[in-house]
């Protein structure tokens, strides 16, 4: 019964229409008709990839006064978001764009597109996922292209009676060179997109061999050619079956040389057809020569040899490779490189490239310098699905992700701004000191920021060993963690400077007396726990100050008289965050310009954006509540029943409101209990 189910949920896919679709087969002419129908389908290699992008469609928002298009494609909706890219939407932006360029014939097609950053910053998976890309896309009826095989050849010329081209090349090419011009005039009537279509390439090698035989046979009738030894199919680019798809990563010298790229002499086959330099008797499989019509990688690009770089200049500018004992030979083919900082320093000092600087376009892909995008890339490997023996606790991936942000950063140059408040900023929290042109103005003034810091594979290598080891019973907290990458920068193979290392375990100190104003807000809310409460008590301080301002009196809701602003609420809320008498009036009007300007944007204002308002107003609310729960008792071994009680309730509200477990929320309140006990103890002290 089981093994029936099975076949009865293989059999809802219909495979067998699908299969029928992806291996389409028919002859010339056949074709021709679906190409005038659809000129798309005889795309160059970077119109198909830009369109495979643009098939996922994309989102446009405004970043500090900027135009970002976001391209769902990088999302990886396709494994549900398995690779997705975070926080680099201007990066992919900037390449999307030169992919666009190339697809318009604009200049880029003509060049080397290399992914440029530090260590573990995405440059492999971003190829990764164009790469899965095409394949997917190839299989889709948006995404078909066709290749062509020589038929019935056996009696006319000494070969195999039948032979696909090795290229996989369009079966356009075959159209021969004179007759082009008004072939792709009746194609570009059809064609209603930006782009016109054209054939500029000419046979590879071997089919070259082959149609001037035929050519020869028939006595020049190219129609009985195509009609009796053409058969148009298919093609699905697959990297597993290296077809559309090339990636070239450098071996040491011994192993390795230009045939890789290009292709290599069949030995076995001089004896057959006499010379090695018969087409017959050779293979055109190098990498270029399979990746043609899609795209090849070349994985760390800059450390090849330069006798391969030669190869890769022509192949970009020309779009020819030189297979061995052969003339020069068309392909059509994206080609993506990817290199780190150190490798790219030497390519800039080194005056004997000067050829591959400038056929390349450099996209920078740095690390992220944006927590919440940071947060994303270990919660994707890091959540209840994937760990759901271990509780990670509330903010353990934002303080390992804040971090790791820290160490990326440069240090802001205005002399009241830390790294702390620059990280912030760029997470989207402005201050009526700090707005999105300050913002603006961070990012231009930094040289390498991104390039620098602490790779996201170091720290879900800490965060897997927390896991394995299991400090916590059960739960890791914020504090495993940290310790955990603190631990490890002894060892850190790419840290050989003492600067560095003690600059990185000063962070961690930042990171975990954040996490402790976080924690303690976060039991705070928990005490007070009424989100109306303190809407309610911002409007009321809000009411007061625009009163104040403006010099009006308030009317109280309950007499229904016309009051003087309530002084006192105001001073009570502002003294929480160390609003000086003499700074009140600034710190008023600062507020209620940064309402105007908001309101000049169309935007409203929430009291949750702004850092030290918010902060202000929840520690009003909990001095106006904690007189109801004594959170100190806690770090005695004497806690009654009644306190015990009142101490669940938040507990409780930690665990069902915060994303707490059991065990860290009595870690939280243990920890902020304690906190209380110093502050208690100092002030008796003094």
């Amino acid at each position: 019964m089981n093994a029936e189910k099975v076949f009865e949920l293989v059999n809802q896919h219909n495979l067998h229409d699908k299969f029928k679709d992806l291996t389409w087969q028919g002859s010339f002419k056949q074709y021709l008709e679906l190409v005038l129908n659809k000129p798309e389908m005889a795309r160059t290699s970077f119109q198909r990839l830009y369109d495979m992008i643009a098939s996922y469609g994309s989102d446009t928002y405004t970043e500090y006064k900027k135009k970002i298009t976001h391209w769902n494609f990088f999302d990886d909706p396709s494994e549900n978001g398995k690779e997705a890219i975070f926080g680099l939407d201007i990066h992919l932006m900037k390449l999307v764009n030169v992919i666009k360029a190339g697809a318009l014939q604009y200049g880029p097609e003509k060049r080397v597109i290399l992914l440029h950053g530090p260590v573990g910053s995405a440059k492999s998976t971003i190829v990764r996922l164009i790469k899965k890309g095409l394949e997917r896309y190839s299989q889709t009826a948006e995404g078909a292209l066709f290749t062509y095989q020589w038929t019935n050849l056996q009696a006319i010329i000494k070969v195999e009676d039948t032979m696909i081209c090795p290229m996989h090349e369009e079966p356009l090419n075959l159209i021969p060179e004179d007759c082009r011009k008004s072939v792709i005039e009746l194609l570009n009537k059809n064609n209603d997109r930006r782009t016109p279509l054209t054939i500029n390439q000419g046979l590879c090698p071997a089919c070259r061999f082959v149609f001037a035989r035929l050519l020869e046979h028939y006595q020049g009738n190219w129609e009985n050619i195509v009609n009796n030894h053409i058969a148009v199919k298919r093609m699905l680019i697959s990297e597993t079956d290296r077809r559309g798809i090339g990636t070239f990563q450098p071996k040491d010298e011994k192993n390795q040389d230009s045939t890789e790229l290009t292709g290599d002499i069949n030995y076995r086959k001089i004896a057959i057809y006499g010379s090695d330099s018969d087409p017959r008797a050779f293979n055109f499989d190098g990498e270029f020569n399979i990746a043609n019509r899609g795209l090849i990688e070349f994985v760390e690009v800059l450390k090849l040899d330069v006798a391969f770089l030669y190869d890769l200049l022509t192949a970009s500018q020309e779009h020819k490779v030189k297979p061995k004992k052969f003339a020069q030979t068309d392909i059509d083919q994206v080609i993506i490189g990817h290199t780190n900082e150190p490798e790219y320093r030497k390519l800039q000092n080194n005056e004997f490239m000067e050829a591959l600087r400038d056929r390349t376009v450099k996209i920078d892909i740095p690390y992220v310098t944006k927590l919440n995008a940071e947060i994303k890339v270990y919660h994707k490997d890091f959540n209840a699905t994937t760990v759901p023996h271990i509780h990670i606790a509330p903010h353990t991936l934002e303080m390992a992700s804040m971090w790791a942000v820290l160490t990326r950063l440069e240090q802001p140059k205005k002399a009241n701004l830390t790294l702390m408040q620059k990280l912030k900023l760029y997470n989207g929290k402005t201050t009526q000191h700090f707005t999105e042109d300050n913002v603006k103005e961070l990012r231009k003034e930094t040289e390498k920021e991104g390039l620098d810091g602490i790779s996201p594979r170091y720290v879900q290598d800490k965060i897997s060993n927390a896991l394995i080891v299991d400090r916590g019973s059960g739960c890791i907290n914020p504090f495993i963690v940290l310790n955990e990458l603190g631990s490890g920068l002894k060892g850190h193979s790419l840290i050989t400077a003492d600067d560095t290392r003690k600059h990185y375990e000063e962070l961690l100190s930042e990171v975990k007396r954040e996490y402790e104003d976080i924690v303690k807000n976060e039991v705070q809310r928990a005490i007070s726990a009424d989100e109306h409460a303190i809407d309610k008590l911002c409007g009321n301080y809000i009411d007061n100050i625009k009163a104040y301002i403006q010099k009006e009196k308030i009317r109280n809701q309950y007499t229904g008289a016309d009051d003087e602003p309530d002084e006192r609420l105001m001073r009570s809320i502002e003294e929480k965050i160390e609003i000086a008498e003499s700074r009140k009036d600034d710190f008023r009007r600062e507020i209620m310009n940064y309402i105007g300007a908001l309101a000049l944007d169309g935007k409203s204002f929430d009291f949750r954006t702004n850092e030290r308002l918010h902060k202000a107003l929840e520690l009003k609310l909990f001095e106006d509540q904690k007189d109801t729960i004594k959170l100190t008792t806690l770090v005695s071994n004497v806690v009654d029943r009644e306190t015990q009680a009142k101490i669940d309730v938040v507990k409780n509200r930690l665990v069902k409101n915060y994303g707490y477990c059991e065990i860290c929320a009595n870690d939280a309140l243990s920890f902020v209990a304690s906190i209380f006990a110093r502050g208690d103890a100092g002030n008796k002290a003094k």
